[in-house]
């Protein structure tokens, strides 16, 4: 008995050596956030998002990335790298391409080619064949880690974010849990092949959406809870401002839809914990960063998007408490229904999209 209890006195022993002096890759940076504002008001509990309607892949892996090209079909980019392709009724999943990371954001341009938010490999291209061309990889002599989040402008210019220049798509948790401005907004203009910085020192930058006049853009910051409004005209072009600051969750993908509206995905509600504690305590997320992947904080089943303008003022709110279309990251507005990609499920929302409320 006396050995059994002195083995298990140094496996605690070496637990907490572990935890406290193993070398982490990240240098998290204090940082306390505002209260995280009540599920009420403008932001009250509701089921809508229990109407969302599964357009099954039957792959097994995730959907992120939603496009529908000029014919109605809809394509996904799965978590393994596959592209799919459905008919425009949703059915008859298809592989319409494939690349070696999990195509996030992605859009068809006015020739119907395929743009792709490809993580570490960068912008992407593809054609009706299903072949990829690699657009760009880096800005200003800095490569891109996370290419995530995009929009095409009426113009043809390609907006897009780089979550980070630090960390990979592989490890955008150690970009979360450190809390540094490794993030730019970035703008691709496909007639010369230039690559500029738009936007840099952002916190973990995401969607991203055009307005339909090309005057301005929205960006989420997912890293900081809010969203930034970009002017692309006039004598402030380029600069950033917040629209909507303190958002109750973890701002996703961002989509321009009809009348104005924008689209805003929280693939997750805030965690009262790590805000009141891990954010505030950088020592705390190292010990956490060296906890098995099981043991991480993650993002909970919670169904939440948002249609707000261009003034930042919520005109649609849309829950669903159950998750029954969960970890919402990516919507589409296409002829009246809202398409939508998950970071866990193997399926594509759909629902009509909401009227009005008076």
């Amino acid at each position: 008995m006396k050995k059994l209890l002195m083995f298990l006195c140094g496996i605690v022993v070496l637990l907490v050596l572990y935890l406290l002096f193993w070398p982490v890759p990240i240098d998290p940076a204090a940082w306390t956030p505002p209260e995280a504002p009540a599920l009420e008001g403008e932001y009250a509990v509701n089921d809508a998002l229990a109407a969302v309607e599964r357009l099954e892949s039957g792959m097994g892996s995730p959907i992120e990335g939603i496009a529908i090209d000029s014919e109605g079909y809809i394509y996904g980019g799965l978590k393994d790298g596959r592209i799919l392709r459905f008919s425009p009724e949703g059915e008859n999943p298809e592989v319409f391409s494939e690349i070696e990371s999990w195509p996030l954001g992605i859009d068809f341009d006015a020739d119907d080619n395929l743009i792709v938010c490809g993580g570490h490999l960068g912008l992407l291209s593809i054609d009706r064949e299903g072949a990829v061309t690699v657009l760009t990889t880096e800005a200003d002599g800095l490569p891109f880690k996370n290419v995530d989040g995009m929009d095409i402008a009426p113009d043809g210019t390609i907006y897009f974010s780089d979550v980070s220049y630090k960390y990979s798509d592989a490890d955008y948790m150690d970009d979360l849990m450190e809390h540094r401005p490794n993030g730019r907004l970035l703008s691709y203009d496909p007639e010369t092949g230039e690559t500029s910085v738009v936007l840099a020192d952002l916190y973990f930058p995401n969607g991203v959406a055009v307005s339909r006049d090309n005057d301005f853009l929205l960006l989420a910051e997912m890293g900081a809870y809010r969203l930034l409004k970009v002017e692309l005209r006039g004598p402030n072009r380029g600069e950033g401002s917040v629209l909507i600051d303190n958002l109750p969750g973890f701002p996703d993908g961002v989509g321009s839809g009809e009348n104005g509206v924008f689209w805003v995905t929280i693939v997750s509600p805030r965690d009262a914990l790590a805000d009141s504690v891990l954010f505030p305590h950088p020592f705390l997320r190292k010990i956490v960063q060296r906890l098995p992947e099981a043991l991480m904080p993650a993002a909970s089943d919670y169904a939440f998007l948002l249609g707000i303008d261009g003034e930042g003022n919520i005109l649609h709110n849309l829950q669903d408490p159950a998750g029954g279309y969960s970890q919402i990251t990516n919507v589409l507005e296409y002829e009246g229904m809202l398409y939508l990609g998950s970071l866990s499920e193997d399926a594509v929302g759909r629902m009509p999209v909401p009227e009005l409320s008076e």
